[in-house]
């Protein structure tokens, strides 16, 4: 928890978070029209998107599917009987002149996660609900000087609004619990989670309170899309708040929207409560009634989530807690990573695939899918190392020769002639020439300074080409000058 000094002293954040996560589906939630991302406007339009008289929605299967595997990584109760209701308010990008969305009955209630913060603590936050709602589309206002347009694409693709108890107290708090929401829909593979595309955005619930006193009044910020933006939202409005309160004022129920270009959040429209919609059951649509056993089949299907796959890591590879949370970030990461260490040295392989690889590809904008290192690639080049055909260093060189062309590293070390020398007639040999050309350093070996058999490693390493078996290098040395 973190605190916030004001001129009458601390101030505490109170936070949650009402997450709108797009499901992964082909179809929108009441229609069979396309969702693809960035496609013509206005031309992923069926008659029920657009609100055309004695249109009826049709449930979406796969789509209520989606939020029942989501419900089941959020560890929630999964409500075998859920209502669509008619959320309303008229807008011009909905159409209908209302939403089809959930209320008091959602297909999930109540659940709990758990979110990892910098210092290495973790903090359970609580989930209210899962809902399923139709998006609605997109007003344009940047097109022409004097109209608005209307995209409707959007319009009645699938949203799942996960709804965040005020459990969070920092904006670290706040951006670690939307990480581990994308991170689990991902795996789940209920969500892309691209926010830069609006596939998870959240709405952002600040108040402030003095510690120990009661819940303030609460202001929401609409649709934040980023994590360092909705880290900068609630630091503005926390202070924007702190700053009316010791003032002698009182803070509006309100809308706001956060301006990332001057760091400040807006009014956009007092804050509705639920009676100002009048939800009611859609007369169209039947109660969502789910078979137990289905639920079951669902949950039986369901991915190793990252949690688990965190803690299997640390005991079956034997990784330390930063690199297993590290390499179980993302489910592909995770994947790659098994790839390589299957049947090698596991620590081994989690050095080169987080520091190594990670690194290249954070340089070149390069994701884990894209990686023009395959892990079967990357697996053999650590059995070079294991097998010393190659030295640790060698093997760096390889490695940067195989990010430039995507050979194999087999193919790299015969062409390039790399493989170690182990014949300890040869690097006797060079011993002896470096032992002779340094008499004096020998002496001072001799006398006590055995810390300089390191730099004698490294000339004879540099005379090798670094071919030399760095062990057998060593050994000699010792025998050669301490006898």
């Amino acid at each position: 928890m973190s605190t916030i000094q004001g001129a009458t002293g601390e101030w505490e954040y109170v936070i949650g978070l009402e997450i709108h996560a797009q499901v992964t589906s082909n179809a929108k939630l009441f229609s069979g029209a396309p969702t693809a991302f960035g496609a013509e406007p206005n031309s992923q339009v069926s008659f029920v998107d657009a609100g055309l008289p004695g249109m009826l929605p049709t449930i979406n299967a796969h789509c209520v599917e989606q939020a029942v595997r989501t419900g089941m990584g959020l560890n929630a109760e999964i409500n075998l009987h859920s209502v669509f209701d008619r959320k309303n308010y008229f807008y011009p990008d909905l159409p209908q002149g209302y939403q089809i969305s959930q209320f008091k009955q959602p297909v999930v209630g109540r659940g709990k996660i758990t979110i990892e913060l910098g210092d290495g603590e973790t903090k359970d936050v609580g989930i209210e609900r899962l809902h399923l709602e139709q998006d609605a589309g997109k007003s344009v206002h940047d097109q022409h000087p004097s109209m608005s347009y209307v995209d409707l694409n959007r319009s009645g693709v699938a949203l799942m609004e996960i709804v965040s108890d005020p459990d969070m107290r920092s904006p670290e708090e706040a951006s670690a619990y939307v990480e581990k929401i994308r991170q689990i829909v991902v795996y789940l593979g209920t969500c892309d989670g691209v926010m830069a595309e609006g596939s998870l955005r959240a709405d952002v619930n600040v108040s402030v309170r003095k510690p120990g006193d009661g819940y303030g009044t609460r202001c929401e910020i609409k649709n934040v899309n980023s994590m360092r933006f909705i880290r900068q939202a609630i630091e503005y409005e926390a202070r924007r708040q702190i700053d009316i309160l010791e003032d002698g004022g009182s803070i509006d129920q309100e809308t706001r929207l956060f301006d990332p270009n001057k760091g400040v959040t807006r009014s956009m429209r007092s804050k509705e409560e639920a009676h100002d919609y009048r939800y009611f059951p859609d007369p169209d649509l039947l109660p969502l009634e789910l078979d137990p056993e289905w639920v079951e089949r669902v949950r039986a299907a369901l991915p190793e989530l990252p949690d688990a796959k965190k803690v299997r890591f640390m005991s079956e590879y034997g990784l330390s807690e930063y690199d297993a949370r590290t390499l179980t970030s993302e489910r592909p990461s995770a994947d790659y990573y098994e790839a390589v260490a299957k049947g090698r040295d596991a620590k081994l392989a989690s050095n080169w695939v987080t520091t190594d690889l990670f690194g290249f590809l954070n340089r070149t904008g390069h994701d884990i899918t894209d990686s023009p290192i395959k892990a079967a690639q990357l697996g053999q080049l650590i059995d070079r190392i294991s097998d010393k055909t190659i030295s640790g260093r060698i093997a760096k060189e390889v490695f940067e020769i195989m990010c430039e062309t995507g050979q194999d590293p087999d193919a790299i070390i015969e062409e390039k002639g790399l493989k170690q020398v182990t014949d300890t007639g040869a690097i006797e040999a060079v011993v002896d020439q470096v032992i002779a050309e340094n008499p004096d350093k020998v002496a001072q070996v001799q006398g006590g300074k055995e810390k300089l058999l390191g730099w004698f490693t490294g000339q004879v390493m540099k005379a090798s080409g670094g071919k030399a078996n760095p062990q057998a290098v060593n050994e000699i040395l010792k025998a050669k000058i301490l006898g």
